[in-house]
């Protein structure tokens, strides 16, 4: 059931006020969250599986086309910053090359065996997972790419917005996030694509948690990479331990991550 192609439950739009196009789209938009909340058992089970095997040293990659691929760039991107991983430990890969992150390559999504070639750049083996992302659930890119690993003994999963979907079926591990109708016929960029980021917001945020690269609520071992984190990170020290500003920065700085200047200052205080 194709239900992202299907036609939108409003009409003529162009002859909506302005503030009735923005309460319907965010109408609309008001039924994703709920649409998740369906999938956490799915979401559950992939980020369980998925952690079990970068705990041994797996990798994880999403592969996608268009919107769905520069949502897992997006996503694997901000993991390095945010959680202090090698930025080899999650690893996004567009249809297209990195060019199709600012412009569409045409027919790049269509080729079937293209994915795999990505993977294997890495040198892709059977501790990593792979995440194919695609709102149809159709896309031979990814498809492709998932039937590649599944031959070669690599955990695969999805995040799709189709019903019964040829990915669903092909991925050990599919998530279904069931959005209903774009606003805008067939403009997965919005409700799926928010789907989308939403499910991979879970799933690296509660894989990182898991991994322990969360302290109580904070980013411990977040990039210092600019002044606001800075700040940010030696407000966090003074949180933990209670010292003046310029003590925490200095220790943070020193130190390069709040957990290492929280560790390193409780450990030679005692002494």
């Amino acid at each position: 059931m194709n239900v992202t192609e299907s036609s939108s439950h409003y009409n003529q739009l162009e002859q909506m006020s302005l503030k009735e196009l923005l309460q319907n789209i965010n109408k609309e938009d008001k039924t994703v969250p709920l649409a998740i909340e369906k999938a956490i058992p799915q979401i559950e089970k992939l980020v369980q599986a998925t952690v079990e095997r970068m705990k041994n040293g797996g990798r994880l990659f999403y592969i996608g086309a268009g919107t769905s691929g520069r949502l897992g760039i997006v996503d694997a991107s901000e993991c390095p910053p945010t959680f202090g991983v090698a930025y080899d430990m999650v690893i996004g890969i567009i249809a297209g090359g990195d060019g199709a992150i600012r412009k569409a390559v045409e027919y790049a999504e269509d080729n079937f065996e293209q994915a795999w070639k990505d993977l294997n750049e890495y040198k892709i083996n059977s501790r990593d997972t792979v995440i194919g992302i695609a709102a149809s659930g159709k896309t031979p890119y990814v498809i492709g790419g998932l039937e590649a690993c599944k031959r070669n003994n690599i955990l695969t999963g999805c995040i799709t917005c189709n019903p019964d979907s040829k990915l669903a079926a092909t991925a050990e591990i599919p998530v279904e996030v069931i959005v209903g109708p774009e606003f805008v016929t067939g403009s997965t960029r919005m409700k799926a694509g928010t789907a989308q980021k939403l499910a991979l917001n879970m799933i690296s945020t509660s894989i990182m948690i898991q991994l322990g690269r969360v302290r109580g609520n904070k980013m411990v071992d977040m990039l210092l990479s600019n002044h606001k984190l800075v700040d940010r990170g030696t407000k966090m020290i003074i949180d933990e331990l209670r010292i003046e500003y310029s003590e925490a920065e200095k220790l943070l700085k020193t130190h390069g991550s709040v957990r290492k200047a929280v560790d390193w200052y409780r450990k030679n205080s005692m002494k």
